[in-house]
């Protein structure tokens, strides 16, 4: 029952398709320890237990403890990981934008188009005998851009030996964050800009007195139909000048921003906030079905580095890119 504490670690497991984790799992399956006190933890976790390293809360371990074993060390690349998806989770938005993330095992991917004219919408009356009217589906004309974001980790063994795993973890969960923003950014640009297949967004005028209006949310809403404008990312500045609205001022909606920090919900959509937009467009989309995520691998350290205490030049990266799926599921609005 207790294999966890019976296996062997080492390098090659990072080699394995899902990691470590993935590894460990097959070795070690979760499903094993129902009702019993290790219910809710997965190999991993275990193999933190079976070596009792704490990497959170009270009594948290310093590095070193990772380093006891030979066995041991080869759970930190993981722990290195896992720390920064946990940052790149906390920080991240794109859940409330892409529509579907596929997992690639190359670098190399085309997508799936369909764009139906507008008499290919309307599902008309078929008579009998007469042709079903048909859907075209076919592949991209140009590969899906992936993008490698990651930081260097750039510390001596012996400058962090001592130091404690949760505030080491603090550091990693920044990192995470920094590729979370990054990533942001390339879709935000797959978003306006297109993924090199010729569908950037079409951009709705705001009214001739060039400030923004509740009526030009309105207008973008009208325009993006008949997909449906479930979510509005907005620079700071137009940010602002949505929540400045008269309409944004509702007594309920004030009180749930200023108890909870929930940002009010324009026509229903919800509004996100994103710095790092800096076109002073506003991009209204349906979620459901604007855009696609394709990562390669998920985050990936130096794990050779990093089990061989060799942390001077240990880089983390994750490689990702971005995809339209319906053009006209996006709109801008400046």
């Amino acid at each position: 029952m207790a294999n966890f504490e019976n296996i062997t670690l080492e390098k090659g497991m990072y080699q394995h398709k899902g990691g470590m984790t993935a590894a460990l799992e097959q070795l070690d399956p979760s499903a094993n320890y129902a009702g019993t006190e290790l219910e809710g933890l997965d190999a991993f976790s275990r193999q933190l237990k079976r070596f009792n390293i704490k990497v959170s809360g009270k009594g948290s371990d310093c590095v070193e403890k990772f380093f006891q074993t030979a066995n041991s060390a080869a759970l930190f690349p993981e722990y290195v990981s896992r720390a920064v998806r946990q940052g790149m989770e906390r920080a991240d938005i794109l859940p409330n934008l892409v529509a579907t993330v596929t997992d690639i095992d190359g670098m190399d991917y085309r997508s799936i188009v369909s764009a139906p004219s507008e008499d290919d919408k309307s599902l008309k009356v078929v008579s009998e005998g007469a042709a079903i009217p048909q859907t075209a589906i076919k592949t991209r004309e140009n590969l899906v851009k992936l993008c490698k974001r990651g930081r260097m980790l750039v510390a001596s063994y012996e400058a962090l030996r001592f130091q404690r795993l949760d505030l080491f973890t603090v550091t990693l969960n920044q990192i995470g964050a920094y590729i979370a923003r990054a990533q942001l950014k390339d879709a935000i640009d797959v978003l306006i800009n297109g993924d090199g297949n010729s569908n950037a967004a079409d951009n709705v005028s705001v009214a001739e007195s060039g400030s923004l209006s509740y009526g030009d949310l309105v207008k973008l809403w009208a325009n993006l139909s008949p997909y449906e404008l479930n979510t509005i990312l907005a620079p700071t500045e137009q940010m602002q000048a949505i929540l400045g609205m008269s309409q944004m001022q509702d007594a309920n909606a004030g009180l749930d921003f200023q108890g909870s920090g929930k940002m009010v919900t324009p026509l229903g959509a919800t509004l996100l906030h994103a710095p790092e937009m800096t076109s002073g467009k506003i991009i209204g989309l349906d979620k459901n079905c604007a855009l696609e995520m394709v990562q390669a691998g998920g985050v990936v350290t130096d794990y050779d580095k990093l089990i061989d205490r060799q942390l001077e030049r240990a880089a983390i990266t994750c490689t990702a890119g971005f995809s339209k799926i319906f053009t006209e599921a996006a709109k801008t609005l400046s």
